[in-house]
């Protein structure tokens, strides 16, 4: 009878934490039990702090060039020579052969010159957003022969290097793109549910005529007008400000129907009553009663902004050269014949699709985590 009061009241204990707890408790109990979910935000945390921290983590600068490796193959890093046995990381350098076949220069690796890779290496010197400056690279090598652990392009430069340089704009103007597009759609979306009537309706024509107009015809209108002297920094706020211009419309609407559904409740109508001030009901009342639905909308936007930036940097529209961005490095992939001789330059791509995946695995995640109670 003991052992059946203590069970009893270990399972209302339960209860107890389970319907007392706070919403958001719920929700990241839930994420966690979504491991693909889980797994997808450390791995995307990941590639933020590579972003961030790119100028050390890359050998090279992203405009600095090898005349004589153009196109090189992709660097094998060994830790094993048939002669010496195991040793610290190498590279074998590298000779120029012409190909008889396609009469075009390729490179193979010198197995009687080996280069051991060097960690914490002297470089070329970069400043750390503005705050220091230094010369320390992750790794490099000290000998005149570079190390391409993703090949060269056909100006010599490092595709490694330029791909994690590139991560800082096609990561962050995802993010920037997206909360200005939030601060729109929830500015215009909670006018129009909270007011209705002909705001509501004027409002709303607006958003069917903006999301009625075909999407990358009008990013490639907008670009095209940009002046060609631009910095890259006025280019990169540009093409966000581009982007989130045309993609807030989904995000007002969801916005709008929730503040329709809870505009009546007693709570709302009690702070009305009490004589709150119309931006004090819209931000402290309703739009917490759905922020873990506007936090999926957010992450389920992020990728649309990367491939939209993608997309308009690899038609010469968005992100100009110097600048570098994941959809610059593709433009070298345009050619046929490039791809077919040179797949390297491809690789870029793969960190478009990953990033994208990764970013639709945490919104699935979080969408199922939204609704804790199903």
């Amino acid at each position: 009878m003991g052992n059946f009061q203590n069970s009893s009241s270990v399972i209302n204990e339960e209860d107890k934490n389970f319907y007392y707890a706070t919403q958001w408790s719920l929700i990241r109990s839930r994420f966690r039990q979504h491991r693909l979910a889980s797994i997808s935000l450390i791995f995307l945390g990941f590639l933020y702090l590579f972003a961030i921290f790119s100028d050390f983590l890359a050998p090279y600068s992203s405009t600095q060039r090898f005349s004589k490796y153009n196109f090189s193959a992709p660097t094998s890093i060994h830790i094993y020579d048939p002669k010496d046995g195991f040793s610290s990381p190498f590279v074998y350098g590298q000779k120029k052969i012409l190909d008889k076949k396609t009469f075009s220069w390729k490179y193979e690796p010198d197995l009687t010159k080996k280069i051991y890779i060097q960690f914490f290496t002297e470089g070329e010197e970069y400043s750390f957003f503005g705050i220091f400056k230094s010369n320390v690279h992750l790794f490099g090598i000290d000998e005149k022969t570079p190390v391409f652990l993703f090949g060269s392009d056909r100006l010599g430069r490092d595709v490694f290097s330029r791909t994690i340089h590139g991560s800082q704009i096609s990561l962050s103007i995802g993010l920037v793109g997206v909360s200005l597009s939030f601060l729109i759609g929830i500015l215009l979306g909670g006018v129009s549910g909270y007011y209705g009537g002909y705001i509501d309706d004027l409002i709303q024509r607006f958003i069917d005529f903006m999301i009625s107009l075909p999407t990358i015809p009008l990013w490639m209108a907008f670009s095209a007008v940009l002046p060609r002297d631009w910095s890259s920094l006025k280019t990169y706020f540009a093409i966000t400000i581009i982007l989130s211009i045309i993609s807030w419309g989904p995000l007002a609407r969801v916005t709008r129907g929730k503040i329709l559904a809870l505009r009546e409740e007693d709570y709302t109508l009690a702070a009305k009553a009490a004589g709150a001030s119309t931006s004090r009901i819209i931000v402290k009342h309703l739009l917490p009663g759905f922020s873990s639905h506007l936090i999926v909308s957010i992450t389920l936007s992020i990728p649309g902004m990367i491939l939209a930036e993608t997309a308009l940097s690899f038609l010469g529209l968005g992100i100009q050269p110097p600048a570098v961005s994941w959809g610059t490095l593709l433009q070298d992939s345009q050619d046929l014949m490039a791809i077919t001789n040179q797949p390297w330059l491809l690789i870029p791509a793969i960190f478009v699709i990953g990033t994208v995946l990764l970013f639709n695995f945490v919104g699935d995640g979080l969408r199922d985590a939204a609704d804790p109670y199903s």
